[in-house]
């Protein structure tokens, strides 16, 4: 298992849960630990490669992949792309029984932009509410999302997806006569 030292997977969840589901706020704290199969690791160039059932655990936040690519500059963390068929990821909304979940073939997350995009078969789901999409953007800076259908698909599955159920109602106590 191997230790990274920034916390790059911090930035990419609170990117992605601060506005709609504020993310588990102490796990930003949290060490991040990696485990692969192998990594490979340049320091000149300042990548690091994690193959092989990536799982990667920050606090409640878990991310599994085939591949995590992290790059840093002088400055810290630059670049991460995770791949995988699907990527996953879980982590639990701060103050609520309840999780955020992403699943997508590929993840990226450009910290410099506060950029996070969810592409191929990406979706994000919380509770009972979900997004569907060819691919779902972030960003964090603007709080701004967009969700892209597949335009060239022939059946309306192509298109985007969004379920938004209702909050259950509190029943309100009886009138007092």
């Amino acid at each position: 298992m191997h230790t990274l030292k920034s916390g790059f997977f911090a930035v990419l969840c609170a990117a992605l849960l601060a506005a709609p589901a504020h993310a588990e706020k102490a796990d930003r704290d949290k060490p991040v630990n990696l485990e692969a199969d192998t990594v490979t690791l340049d320091d000149i160039r300042k990548v690091s490669v994690y193959q092989g059932n990536v799982i990667l655990r920050q606090g409640t936040l878990m991310l599994r992949a085939d591949r995590v690519q992290v790059t840093q500059t002088e400055d810290g963390l630059d670049k991460v792309v995770a791949t995988g068929r699907p990527v996953a990821f879980r982590q639990k909304v701060d103050g609520r029984d309840e999780f955020i979940e992403g699943f997508a073939n590929r993840i990226e997350y450009d910290s410099v932009k506060s950029q996070l995009e969810l592409i191929g078969q990406a979706q994000l789901r919380r509770g009972s509410d979900e997004l569907r999409g060819a691919q779902i953007s972030y960003n964090a800076n603007t709080e701004f999302y967009k969700v892209v259908g597949q335009p060239d698909a022939k059946t309306p599955s192509g298109r985007v997806r969004a379920v938004i159920r209702p909050k259950p109602r509190t029943q309100q106590p009886a009138a007092q006569p």
